[in-house]
């Protein structure tokens, strides 16, 4: 379109010159045809001629002009381009990100089983806020492999808890192994501004509730262990909460030890339905949990009209904690409290897990944790508030009723000293561990009186991701919590025995990406 315009504008000078050249060719033949006139008639002539092709000239450019005009006035009017559009703001997680990424650090602190048992949702919130979340949605996977060997004075009869200790899986008086632990796959998806949704799944044959040996398909099953969607973030607040399936904010469960949980683990650590509200903030962090009745997943159990059906929301939880910092690199002081309305501990005799209760069963818990330097140690205790009626026999034929009803309770004590340049989580890579946990559940005298467990550890972490460990374990009483009191053999006697010692050699290694 410019271009047209401009060759109408070239045009007039050239149409002109033009013109003015055929005149005056035009005129030379009648000039030419005067040879007789004098010179005075020539000039004179040529005068009169001259003024008369000036005359048509400009006529010629008063034309030219008028067709010039009307040429610019019926073209197209010149559009300027539009600005460019600024760039709309895309929210969080969503546009702007890569679809799919891995943190092979958040992955570690998440999946890990022995450290953040109960503050998952904390450590979710807190890799969001540290930038470790940048895409749409993060994969987390980890494997964990290990070799043992397991002896045990007394035939059939192993206490060591990382896997279920029934005849079924260990027979005579030692066992070996080398096996697969357990393999866990996550996702974590940032859907909207301060919206996470997340999942977990876990393949666990050792420590499955599924019957039959490690290698019956009742146990090789893939389960998800935990999935919430959650809101919070923890730049423009300290409030968060969530709703799914997760760990009840009870107790701390954490272990020194680089893979065998603590006693208190096992016997309080509880897995859940439910809802639940935190608030963090000033080295407070304060936890509210409303849990589904009924037997739940793990170590939650509220009667619901007499039936372990999960149908109320009846069953809660609350835990506060304050950690002071003590000045330097990563000292401080940890301390909490908890609550739990109702804990597995309620059944009557003969107990058995995920059956029915008369009544709820509450627990208390109390934990600290220090750190200063390269040590760390570590203290819990939990106990019920109420004796649990399976442990005592109520048929007073059977020598076993004379043990009186007893509250359960569980203490751990641990210690964790590193060497070595810290790596990107903070940490030495190579860690001396040492832990005692203790599990009472019977009075003195009582064949289910108590399980005792030691661990010393040995890990080297090379990445944050990657951990590589060896453990010497001794465990001291053998009180499954299935028939604890017995009632599983017709003579009314009980599996339960705190004289079985048993001692276990370990290595294995924990990988995350």
């Amino acid at each position: 379109m410019s271009m047209r315009i401009a060759a109408a504008r070239g045009c007039p000078k050239l149409i002109a010159g033009l013109l003015l050249s055929t005149s005056a060719l035009a005129a030379l033949p009648s000039m030419a045809s005067a040879q007789d006139m004098t010179v005075e008639d020539r000039l004179a002539a040529l005068e009169e001629r001259l003024g008369q092709l000036e005359e048509e000239n400009r006529e010629l450019r008063e034309q030219v002009d008028a067709a010039e005009q009307t040429a610019i006035v019926s073209a197209p009017p010149v559009v300027a381009p539009a600005p460019a559009l600024a760039p709309v703001e895309t929210v969080r997680g969503t546009e702007d990100r890569d679809l799919i990424g891995v943190n092979s650090t958040y992955a570690f602190a998440m999946l890990d089983h022995t450290e953040n048992i109960t503050t998952r949702p904390l450590v979710q919130l807190e890799a969001q806020r540290d930038g470790l979340l940048d895409s749409r949605v993060t994969l987390s996977g980890q494997v964990t492999a290990i070799a043992n060997y397991q002896r045990s004075d007394t035939d059939d009869k192993f206490g060591y808890l990382m896997r279920h200790p029934t005849s079924v899986n260990q027979l005579g008086d030692n066992v070996s192994e080398a096996v697969l632990h357990s393999v866990s796959l996550a996702f974590t998806a940032n859907v909207a501004p301060r919206v996470t949704a997340y999942g977990e799944l876990l393949y666990d044959p050792q420590q499955s509730f599924g019957g039959g040996t490690i290698t019956s398909l009742t146990r090789n099953q893939i389960q998800l262990r935990r999935g919430w969607i959650m809101y919070g973030d923890l730049n423009e607040t300290p409030v968060y909460a969530l709703i799914g399936k997760m760990d009840v904010p009870f107790g701390l469960n954490d272990t020194v030890s680089p893979f065998t949980n603590s006693t208190n683990w096992h016997a309080f650590a509880a897995l859940a339905y439910g809802a639940q509200v935190g608030f963090v903030s000033d080295g407070f962090h304060v936890r509210a949990m409303a849990v589904q009745g009924g037997a739940q997943f793990r170590s939650a159990n509220v009667p619901v009209q007499g039936s372990s059906t999960p149908s109320r929301l009846n069953n809660f939880a609350v835990d506060a904690r304050y950690t002071l910092d003590l000045g330097g690199y990563g000292n401080n002081l940890m301390v909490g409290a908890s609550y739990l309305h109702g804990t597995a501990y309620c059944q009557g005799y003969p107990v058995f897990h995920f059956n029915p209760c008369q009544d709820n069963n509450p627990g208390i818990a109390a934990y600290a944790r220090l750190e200063y330097g390269d040590l760390e140690l570590l203290g819990e205790y939990a106990e019920t508030t109420q004796v649990w009626e399976g442990t005592q026999v109520p048929n007073p034929m059977n020598p076993l009723s004379v043990f009186e009803a007893f509250a359960p309770s569980a203490l751990t004590i641990g210690a964790r000293y590193g060497f070595g340049p810290r790596g990107a989580n903070s940490q030495r890579p190579i860690q001396f561990s040492a832990e005692f946990s203790r599990f009472l559940a019977g009075p003195e005298g009582a064949p289910w009186r108590r399980q005792n467990q030691i661990v010393a550890g040995l890990s080297w972490q090379p990445l944050a991701n990657v951990n590589l460990f060896g453990e010497f374990i001794h465990v001291d009483g053998f009180v499954p919590l299935n028939f604890l009191s017995g009632g599983n053999f017709p003579d009314g006697s009980t599996w339960s025995d705190p004289d079985v010692d048993t001692d276990v050699v370990l290595v294995g290694a924990q990988v995350a990406f």
